[in-house]
């Protein structure tokens, strides 16, 4: 068997779609390698090519297609687990495995808001992996990331932040179908149509970036005022969710000041050099039409966000176009990101 120096890890909800990407994420990763695939009992016991409803445009990685899917029980053999799961059955699966010494990277909601957890965009808050020192699972602990919404929205809001100070926010999102799940199993009448609901969206994109832009502290986290209003539709892309953001200043500030405050910057990850962190999170466009959600959702591998027209509000002080990839990005890429830092850290 050929020796390797990465670090093993599972996949729980391997054979849904988020489990699908990180599996493609994953596949020849510089640090991390796949050692155990976790689904459902009627998945159990089955070889992955067997048991997965493959449906991404790659074929599923040689490696992966023999390996035996097992129950998503913490009896598998690596420390690190990605966790894909429907939020459904979520919650007290991720605690088990993190109260037996796993830790568990997860994407889905269950635990984003626990005091204890953190909500982590590296580029934004590496400092809340401080947190995990507060939980209660002896050699385990549970990161999550944000709602795939959230993320694009929250580092186009960073800058912003840091360099004028943001009263309010208004957001609309044109989001993908892909972000509703396996579209072989999930029907939406989405032909010739938009759906103006994705159940639970608007609230998370209201309260999660209150936790992401909190203030670490001794007790936790003292959630940022910023207040935020979102209204959250489907529409019949395949990947990227593109989002119109309106946004009120604490301070002035030119086009130019807030152009340059997006181009310049940067974090923890480009500084650690991650091997998943894009050498420039942010993209600015000035042409009038991008960006585009098929010509710039896998800008940097998808994980860097596209913003442009950038113009005066009426209401507002500013408003503008931001584009994320909602599975790269905003899931499974996020999540890996995440990993990444922790084991830069030395948290695994």
């Amino acid at each position: 068997m050929k020796q390797t120096n990465k670090l093993p890890v599972g996949i729980l909800g391997a054979t849904g779609s988020v489990g699908q990407k990180f599996i493609e994420l994953l596949a020849d990763h510089q640090w991390f390698e796949i050692k155990e695939l976790a689904a459902s009992e009627s998945s159990a016991g089955k070889n992955y090519k067997d048991a997965a409803d493959w449906f991404l445009s790659i074929p599923i990685p040689e490696q992966i297609t023999e390996i035996e899917v097992k129950k998503c029980e913490p009896n598998l053999d690596c420390r690190i687990v990605f966790s894909g799961l429907d939020s459904s059955i979520a919650g007290d699966i991720e605690t088990e495995f993190a109260k037996n010494g796993y830790v568990v990277i997860s994407n889905s909601r269950n635990h984003r808001m626990d005091k204890d957890v953190p909500l982590l965009i590296p580029e934004i808050n590496p400092d809340h992996i401080e947190l995990i020192k507060k939980q209660n699972y002896d050699e385990g602990f549970i990161v999550t990331n944000p709602n795939c919404s959230t993320i694009g929205l929250s580092l186009a809001l960073k800058p912003l932040l840091d360099s004028f100070g943001i009263e309010s926010v208004n957001v609309v999102t044109m989001q993908a179908i892909s972000g509703a799940g396996n579209p072989k199993k999930v029907k939406l009448d989405i032909d010739d149509n938009v759906i103006p609901l994705i159940k639970g969206e608007e609230e998370k994109m209201e309260t999660e970036p209150l936790k992401i832009f909190g203030e670490l502290n001794s007790n936790g986290i003292t959630l940022s005022d910023l207040q935020i209003n979102a209204q959250c539709n489907r529409v019949n892309v395949t990947d990227g969710h593109l989002e119109t953001v309106q946004v009120k200043l604490k301070k002035e500030a030119s086009k130019n000041e807030i152009i340059n405050s997006w181009r310049n910057f940067s974090s923890e990850p480009q500084i650690l050099e991650l091997p998943s962190a894009p050498k420039s999170p942010i993209h600015y466009f000035e042409e009038d039409e991008f960006p585009q959600t098929k010509i710039h959702r896998n800008v940097e591998n998808g994980m860097a966000v596209s913003i442009g027209r950038l113009r005066p509000d009426k209401f507002f002080d500013y408003k503008f176009v931001v584009l994320s990839h909602n599975t790269v990005r905003g899931a499974a890429g996020g999540a890996i990101l995440c990993a990444e830092l922790l084991k830069a850290k030395g948290f695994i």
